[in-house]
């Protein structure tokens, strides 16, 4: 009997289905506000930028202006996959209210998640497989109508349910095998 096996995409695979602009909006929110961040999670994102991140000039790129930094740290988040995934962990942790939100959206919808505190980095990445009726304008309609009040942006909602269902729509299945669990 052959068991389907889960298939992972690298955390970096996120890059295809993020506009620039908006990688470059999740990367400057997370380094302008590295100091609200947990410090494990702080100290394992600088380590990171010290290690992979290249600013001309500084040989420790943890010491260059922020500004800077974010234009480095745009094209490590393009190529490695755990700088990826710590810078997406830090966005998440500066955006708890959305990310309660969006969990409780997801939940309702069925979806099968890991607590909304699991520590997602230490996945190999995400998986490939995505439930057809659950788009991206699909997820903002339901956010939408759960919480009229709020004006977030649907490139937010669209990052955090990425993350908290931990895949990415790139294999698109069938209604009839929609279930977001795996």
């Amino acid at each position: 009997m052959d068991k389907e096996k889960a298939q992972f995409l690298p955390f970096n695979a996120i890059n295809v289905f993020m506009l620039p602009d908006f990688r470059q909006k999740v990367i400057q929110q997370v380094l302008t506000h590295l100091d609200q961040l947990p410090a494990d999670l702080r100290s394992g994102l600088v380590a990171s930028i010290k290690r992979a991140v290249k600013v001309p000039g500084f040989r420790n790129s943890a010491a260059a202006p922020v500004a800077l930094k974010i234009k480095g740290a745009v094209q490590t988040f393009e190529q490695h996959p755990d700088f990826t995934a710590r810078i997406l962990a830090a966005w998440v942790e500066l955006n708890l209210d959305l990310r309660q939100k969006v969990y409780a959206m997801m939940a309702q919808r069925n979806w099968e998640l890991l607590p909304p505190d699991a520590d997602r980095t230490r996945l190999p990445g995400f998986l490939t497989r995505w439930p057809e009726s659950e788009t991206y304008e699909a997820l903002n309609e339901a956010y939408q109508q759960m919480y009229p009040e709020d004006s977030v942006d649907e490139n937010d909602v669209r990052l955090m349910s990425v993350w908290l269902a931990g895949r990415l729509p790139y294999d698109v299945t069938e209604p009839a095998d929609s279930s977001p669990a795996e």
